[in-house]
């Protein structure tokens, strides 16, 4: 593998294109996207240090109709789709892991289908900014009302009316596409406990989450 330093909004793989490279996120956050034929999209699940980008590889389909990009700039682990290919063909622990993480992952898209369709905007933002914390080990982490939007699913003025709550309500302060989370006790509570449920999830398969960091990763 080789590290490297991706920009917000960098692509993973795209809509139906061959996928060249997965991805181990070490700082950054990805986003999986769906897109309908108006070109409307929604978020379906985020990738960060719990896990690996390019799971279609994985199961077997060098393809997908979603894409994958940068939500969060970070440090990211590499590899070359021929070189995962032969890793996970010996059948070794990168592959049982793999396969605990596909089913993390699904509880993750599935919990989140039902979040989008049963908790208010303040509940799911309030869930999701604490996913991305989590990640990015750091209070403080670039994120556009456009980019949130797309997150969540809804109309910028919705992301805006929901964003000024929260910021109103002291839990977060949000400038200039920068958001930080001054109370994190508080904002969990105003999460649903969909965020619980994930969490406990991946806890369960994969260990606890280990931060690395990047600095201390050989080149």
């Amino acid at each position: 593998m080789e590290r490297v330093v991706l920009e917000n909004g960098q692509l993973a793989y795209d809509v139906n294109k061959p996928i060249k490279f997965i991805y181990f996120p070490l700082t950054g956050v990805f986003s999986l996207v769906t897109f309908m034929e108006d070109g409307e999209g929604v978020e379906v699940a985020t990738i960060g240090n719990e896990g690996m980008v390019g799971l279609p590889l994985f199961l077997g389909v060098d393809r997908t109709s979603g894409k994958a990009f940068t939500q969060v700039p970070g440090d990211s682990l590499r590899m070359t789709a021929s070189a995962f290919k032969k890793h996970i063909s010996r059948q070794g622990p990168l592959t049982r892991t793999l396969q605990l993480y596909t089913q993390a992952l699904m509880v993750q898209i599935s919990q989140g289908m039902a979040c989008n369709g049963i908790h208010s905007m303040k509940q799911r933002c309030a869930r999701w900014l604490l996913m991305t914390q989590d990640r990015v080990a750091s209070e403080t982490f670039p994120l556009s009302q456009e980019f949130l939007a797309l997150m969540l699913g809804v109309r910028r003025g919705g992301v805006n009316k929901v964003a000024t709550e929260l910021k109103q309500a002291g839990l977060i302060q949000y400038s200039r596409g920068v958001i930080t989370i001054l109370k994190r006790k508080e904002l969990e509570d105003s999460s649903c406990e969909c965020y619980r449920v994930i969490n406990k999830e991946f806890d369960r398969l994969l260990g606890p989450p280990q931060q690395v960091q990047s600095s201390a990763l050989p080149l």
